[in-house]
C-alpha cells in the first residue's frame, strides 16, 4: 500500500492539537479504515502556529485529502508519497 507524509498547519493553539489528533484517529477507525496512521513530528513554526508531518499508509493521496478535509481545524499544505525510507545505518562508513 502506498504510504504518504501529509504536511499540515493548524488553526488551533498547540494546546489543542492532541484533541485534532484523537479526532482524527476516531475519524479514520469510524470511517476511513484503509488509513494506517504510523506516526507524526508535530513543530512550531516561527510564529507560533502548529505544523505536524505525519506518515499515513492509504490506498490513495484522494483518501488522504478526505479525511483531511472531514477532520477540520487544520489545512494541508503538502502530501507527498514515501518512495523509500533510510537510517543512517544504511550508509555505513568502513
Amino acid at each position: 500500500m502506498p504510504r504518504y507524509v501529509i504536511e499540515r498547519t493548524y488553526t488551533v493553539d498547540e494546546a489543542e492539537v492532541p484533541v485534532v489528533a484523537t479526532r482524527s484517529k476516531q475519524l479514520a477507525q469510524d470511517h476511513y479504515p484503509q488509513i494506517v496512521w504510523e506516526h507524526s513530528h508535530v513543530v512550531v513554526d516561527r510564529d507560533g502556529t502548529p505544523k505536524s508531518f505525519c506518515v499515513y499508509d492509504a490506498p490513495s493521496e484522494e483518501i488522504v485529502r478526505a479525511h483531511a478535509e472531514r477532520l477540520g481545524d487544520h489545512s494541508v499544505d503538502a502530501i507527498y508519497e514515501i518512495a523509500g525510507d533510510v537510517t543512517p545505518d544504511d550508509f555505513p562508513l568502513d
